[in-house]
């Protein structure tokens, strides 16, 4: 797998993760919402360079053009609830992407440090031959993107698969690794070092879902 770590290299995107960090602006949800959808933007930006493009002719009012368009058929699949700001961003610059929605959510069945990941809601076009690109903007123990690429498999085969998220664990990233294909490409904002006793990114953020749409009742 291909990993792309945007802040390896100092950018405005640094700005909007610091201000996903911070406890005093996470109070702001409006706001923790358009940071994430910013950086969907910046990722879609980076991501689109690795697209296949062809040369089209267009008019002008003076003239004509030739310039390079993407040609890929792209699906936007985002993981529900905290996936959806990540999906926006994404989409203001491939507006005219298919959609995809499926959710994942944590289960503790014990009510302990123990959870499994429960895939319950899928909406998708088919991916056979598509460019897909996954999106959740938490990559924790990587769980998430593995169980929901496992249950998409009855949509098609995409010719292509980009992961996009915002914060990640070296753990989560190391097990994506292991279970995509080699071919498949990560494009994220940031990564930090390790998950806590729950599965939890520290330093992190918190619950990305929770501070986009305020709390809910655990499972």
């Amino acid at each position: 797998m291909q990993v792309n770590h945007l802040l390896e290299e100092n950018s405005i995107a640094g700005k909007f993760v610091a201000q996903l960090r911070d406890v005093e602006i996470q109070k702001d949800r409006m706001r923790f919402r358009r940071n994430i959808e910013r950086l969907g933007e910046i990722l879609g930006y980076e991501l689109s360079k690795q697209l296949k493009f062809s040369a089209k002719n267009i008019k002008t009012p003076l003239g004509n053009s030739e310039v390079q368009l993407p040609e890929s058929e792209i699906v936007v699949c985002s993981i529900l609830r905290a996936g959806l700001p990540l999906h926006n961003g994404l989409l203001n610059y491939f507006d005219d992407a298919e959609n995809s929605f499926i959710s994942a959510y944590r289960h503790h069945p014990n009510n302990d440090e123990h959870f499994e990941i429960v895939v319950e809601y899928l909406a998708s076009p088919s991916l056979e031959g598509k460019t897909l690109i996954l999106a959740d903007p938490m990559l924790a123990t990587g769980g998430s993107f593995v169980n929901v690429m496992k249950a998409l498999k009855q949509m098609g085969t995409p010719k292509e698969i980009h992961l996009v998220a915002v914060i990640g664990a070296e753990e989560g990233i190391s097990h994506l690794e292991k279970e995509f294909p080699e071919d498949s490409k990560l494009w994220i904002a940031t990564i930090d070092k390790e998950l806590n006793d729950r599965g939890y990114i520290i330093p992190g953020l918190g619950d990305a879902g929770d501070l986009c749409y305020g709390g809910k009742l655990q499972h």
